[in-house]
């Protein structure tokens, strides 16, 4: 008679919460990037540039700290860092 040992278990995964917001934070610079006419426009101006060259600036570092932290919500609880 041979015995078994029990399933190596793996951490568990993300509740369905987090899997929410990491959506919601995915989901945000796609609708700020589409939404165009609310930011093609002249002024302000900061340190010279349009509004819309430094608003579309500012949302490209936005996007990586949203995708960074919907990465950091999703990824399973003891995996390497």
């Amino acid at each position: 008679m041979s015995e078994t040992s029990p399933a190596p278990t793996s951490p568990p995964g993300p509740s369905l919460a987090r899997k929410v917001v990491a959506g919601v934070l995915l989901v945000i610079p796609f609708a700020v990037y589409l939404a165009v006419p609310t930011y093609a426009k002249g002024g302000p101006h900061v340190a010279g540039f349009p509004f819309f060259y430094w608003w579309q600036l500012l949302w490209v570092v936005l996007t990586a700290v949203c995708i960074g932290s919907a990465h950091l919500l999703t990824r399973k609880r003891g995996e390497a860092k």
